[in-house]
C-alpha cells in the first residue's frame, strides 16, 4: 500500500504494522491485554491487538507511522478506496479516525474524555474505529487514568495507537495493556532520500538539512524548506562560539531567546491567521466585520488555544536551540579527540578547530552536561533566561 511510502528508516516496524493491518483479528486478540514487544520480536508480534504504543526518539517518525497504520486499518481494500481513505486520514477527516493531540503543554482531561467517548462507537464505514494519541507522554497521572480505563475495557473493533518517546513516559498500568513497537533513529541518508522523494528538495540541501537536524525528520523538513530557519540555526551556533565572558554569556542568552521567539512566531503566525479566518467564515462573519457579542466567546476560546500553542512553540524552539548547541559542543569534543570526520556541523569546521584549541575535552563535556541540565530545568518550569544564562557561563572560552 502507498501509505507506507512516506516512511523511512523503520523497515522492521513497518513490517510489523503491515502484517497486523492485513490480519482479521479474533475476539481474543481484540479483547485481551496486549503484551510489550520490540521490533525484533517473533512473528507473534505481527498479530493484531486493540492497543499499540510506538516509541522512539524525537524525529524518528512516530506520528507518521501511527497515521500510516491508521490508514492501513481504515482502507477498504480496493486501490481507489484505499487512496480515498489515505487522503481522509492525511486530512484527519476520516469518520472512523479520532486524533488526540495537543498544541499546548499538556493534554487536557476533557480532550481525553471526549476521545474515550468516541472510541465506544462502532465503525461507520471501515473495519475499525482508530484513535491516535500523538503525545501520550503529555498527560498528567489523573488524565492517564481516564485513558487507562478505556484500554482495560476496549470495544471489540476499536484500535488505540499511542505515541511517546519511551515506555517510561507512561504509567506502568498503561504499558502493560499495549503492544510496544520501538523505532530507531533513521540514518542521514534515509532522511535525505525522504526529503527528495516526498518534498522535492534538492539532494544537496536535503543531505545538509538531514545532517544538521541529526536525522530528526520534522526538523530536517523545516530546515530543507525554510532558508530563514537554516539562517537562525547558524546564528545560534555562531553566537555560542563567540562567548568570551560572563557578560557575553548573558547577552548570548538574551539573543538565543529572541531567536527562539522569532522561530516560534514564524511557525504559529500564519497558522493562527488561517485558523481565525476559517472560524470567522464558519460563523458567517465577513472580513472586516465586527464580531457579534454572542459569538465573541468562541473567538476568545480560539485565541486562548493559540496562546497555549505559542507557549509550547516557544518551549519547543528553546529546546531545539539546546539540541543544536549540544551538537555544536559534541563537534568541538570530536575535533579535540582528532575525529574531524565525525563532525555534524561541517560548515563551521574552522570555527570548531579554534574553539577546540581554547579548552580541554573535559571542559567541553562539562558544557554538554550543562546543556542537559538546562533542558531539564526548562521542562521543570525554570525561567528559560536563567537556565540559558547558567548554561552559557559554562561555555566561556578564551582564545589561547
Amino acid at each position: 500500500m502507498a501509505v507506507w511510502d512516506n516512511l523511512t528508516g523503520q523497515a522492521d516496524a513497518i513490517a510489523i504494522f503491515r502484517a497486523a493491518a492485513q490480519r482479521v483479528p479474533s475476539a481474543s486478540e481484540t479483547s485481551s491485554d496486549a503484551t510489550s514487544t520490540s521490533t525484533s520480536a517473533s512473528a507473534e508480534s505481527n498479530s493484531m491487538t486493540h492497543a499499540w504504543l510506538i516509541t522512539g526518539p524525537p524525529g524518528s517518525g512516530r506520528s507518521n507511522l501511527a497515521f500510516a497504520f491508521a490508514a492501513a486499518l481504515l482502507s477498504p481494500g480496493t486501490p481507489a478506496e484505499d487512496l480515498a481513505a489515505a487522503r481522509q486520514v492525511e486530512a484527519r477527516t476520516h469518520p472512523d479516525l479520532s486524533v488526540l493531540a495537543t498544541e499546548g503543554v499538556i493534554i487536557k482531561m476533557e480532550s481525553v474524555k471526549e476521545a474515550v467517548a468516541r472510541s465506544q462507537y462502532s465503525p461507520s464505514v471501515g473495519r475499525y474505529r482508530v484513535v491516535v494519541v500523538e503525545d501520550a507522554d503529555r498527560m498528567v497521572e489523573r488524565t492517564s487514568n481516564v485513558l487507562l480505563k478505556a484500554l482495560e475495557e476496549p470495544p471489540e473493533r476499536t484500535v488505540w495507537i499511542l505515541c511517546a518517546p519511551s515506555e517510561a513516559d507512561l504509567l506502568p498500568t498503561i504499558r502493560s495493556r499495549v503492544r510496544t513497537v520501538r523505532l530507531r533513529v533513521p540514518s542521514v541518508a534515509d532522511v535525505a532520500d525522504l526529503l527528495v522523494r516526498r518534498n522535492g528538495v534538492d539532494p544537496v540541501v536535503a543531505e545538509l538539512s538531514a545532517r544538521l537536524a541529526q536525522s530528526h525528520i520534522g526538523m530536517a523538513k523545516r530546515l530543507a524548506t525554510n532558508a530563514d530557519a537554516r539562517a537562525r540555526r547558524e546564528e545560534t551556533l555562531r553566537t555560542a562560539l563567540g562567548i568570551r565572558s560572563v557578560s557575553s554569556a548573558v547577552n548570548a542568552a538574551a539573543r538565543l531567546l529572541a531567536i527562539a521567539g522569532d522561530d516560534a512566531k514564524a511557525i504559529t503566525l500564519e497558522l493562527d491567521a488561517a485558523e481565525r479566518d476559517g472560524m470567522l467564515r464558519s460563523l458567517g462573519i465577513e472580513a472586516g466585520q465586527s464580531v457579534p457579542p454572542g459569538l465573541r466567546s468562541q473567538i476568545k476560546a480560539l485565541e486562548d488555544d493559540q496562546k497555549r500553542r505559542a507557549v509550547r512553540s516557544l518551549r519547543d524552539g528553546i529546546d531545539r536551540i539546546l539540541v543544536d548547541l549540544a551538537s555544536l559542543y559534541r563537534d568541538v569534543c570530536m575535533v579535540q579527540l582528532g575525529r574531524d570526520k565525525a563532525v555534524i556541523n561541517l560548515e563551521l569546521l574552522a570555527e570548531l578547530r579554534t574553539a577546540s584549541a581554547a579548552s580541554a575535552p573535559a571542559a567541553t563535556v562539562a558544557t554538554m552536561d550543562a546543556i542537559a541540565v538546562a533542558r531539564q530545568r526548562i521542562q521543570g518550569n525554570v525561567a528559560p533566561a536563567l537556565a540559558l544564562e547558567a548554561m552559557l557561563v559554562s561555555a566561556i572560552r578564551r582564545p589561547q
